[in-house]
């Protein structure tokens, strides 16, 4: 079965769950394809989804014993894992309430509450944005609970955001005071978006525990940006798109569409947006009258199926290969040229030097020590030429090949001129 058939099968089962209904193949997969489909599966975090419905269709009598073993035993340990991980932040997040801060939590928790089966949408870490003036408070409340900073030589007071991990536990916190890096040329401008969030904030209880979230308009506009930031970058994942249609139809009559499509013509993503629900609607069962998807979005032309074979392609996170990891250097220099009114071009030189705010990401020194960039573009080198002899997918030339495709992408769903 080839590539795009076994994406098929994946959205169709994925189409199944949310719908809380099981697939029921006959037969047409091999071994290999099914072990195809649960790599793809992984890719996009989705696999608890797609294993819960197609173990029990008799097609699935050709998945090799040792592969259902090996399955089923990383799906059971996500799911525990997810579990355990809920019950770490509600437990440290009830400590926050307590010194009367108000952390307002984003996508994860707050998305996964709206699954089926919450727990089988897995998430890595949990998004925290808080007012920088209580970023000590939560900071102290971390510590007396065993969280531990990810990297224990960043400046906290510099970084607009900081991972915490749990010593001991399995919790990782992304503790946020924006929620888009203000450093960034290509968007760090959608920051501006979100002033006064903090005074829209809602409550919602999620297993007995009040929690703080953004209102539904500014939560489903940050989950369209969270795609398209990563989408300047190397591209997200099949997960981001179901969010996104699942909190538009759960919450869809307490959303201000036409503001939310004023704040995403001023960012040239109404068309990019649109071609998410475009997706939704022919992939996702996303339902637009549940969801009061009004008019003045339904007329917008947007054709979903060039974004979505980027989609399948890249992964959660845009990082299917090295080398496509690496045309995030082309894509986001694209970005950046057309809002100085410059022609998006690539090139071997984007892609080995980028520029020192993107090293900066690797080689945290550089923002002490900035003069130490060519050191850092020739250690850069080195890694790149040890990964392509390591490891498949990770060329220079297939990373232009992969950035001019995605710049192009880009121009067609209007984004960049």
């Amino acid at each position: 079965m080839g590539k795009r058939a076994i994406s098929e099968k994946m959205l169709e089962a994925l189409r199944c769950f949310l719908n809380g209904k099981k697939v029921t193949w006959e037969e047409g997969l091999s071994a290999e394809d099914w072990q195809t489909l649960f790599r793809l599966c992984q890719h996009h975090q989705i696999l608890p989804m797609i294993y819960d419905t197609v173990y029990a269709c008799p097609a699935f009598g050709t998945c090799p014993p040792e592969t259902v073993q090996m399955i089923k035993t990383q799906v059971i340990r996500q799911v525990m894992m997810q579990s355990r991980k809920t019950e770490e932040f509600l437990q440290l997040y009830k400590k926050l309430l307590e010194q009367n801060l108000t952390p307002v939590v984003v996508k994860g928790l707050i998305c996964r509450a709206l699954y089926r089966e919450p727990d089988y949408r897995c998430s890595g870490d949990e998004d925290v944005l808080i007012p920088k003036e209580q970023f000590k408070g939560c900071s102290e409340v971390f510590a007396a609970n065993g969280m531990e900073m990810l990297e224990p030589d960043m400046n906290p007071d510099e970084e607009g955001e900081v991972p915490f991990y749990k010593v001991g536990g399995m919790l990782h916190i992304e503790l946020h005071k924006e929620l888009f890096s203000s450093e960034s040329e290509a968007y760090g401008n959608l920051n501006s978006l979100f002033e006064g969030v903090f005074d829209r904030k809602i409550q919602e209880e999620i297993h007995g525990v009040p929690v703080y979230t953004m209102c539904h308009t500014d939560h489903l506009l940050y989950l369209i940006l969270h795609a398209f930031k990563h989408f300047l970058h190397s591209g997200f994942g099949i997960r981001q798109v179901c969010d996104i249609v699942i909190y538009a139809e759960a919450h869809g009559a307490e959303i201000d569409w036409a503001y939310l499509l004023e704040k995403c013509r001023e960012i040239h993503a109404d068309v990019f947006t649109a071609s998410l629900f475009d997706i939704g609607k022919k992939e996702l069962s996303f339902d637009p009258e549940k969801a009061c998807y009004p008019e003045i979005w339904s007329s917008i032309e947007a054709d979903g199926s060039d974004l979505l074979e980027d989609l399948l392609e890249g992964g959660v996170f845009g990082d299917s290969s090295m080398s496509r990891k690496h045309s995030s250097n082309i894509t986001l220099q694209a970005v950046t040229e057309d809002k100085k009114g410059k022609k998006a071009g690539a090139s071997l030189i984007q892609s080995l030097f980028p520029d020192r705010k993107y090293m900066e990401r690797t080689y945290t020194y550089l923002k002490k020590y900035p003069f130490l960039l060519p050191a850092a573009w020739a250690s850069r080198i080195r890694n790149y030429l040890k990964e392509s002899k390591n490891m498949g997918g990770n060329d220079a030339m297939e990373s232009i090949e992969i950035g001019n495709h995605r710049v192009d992408l880009m121009k067609k769903y209007k984004i960049i001129q």
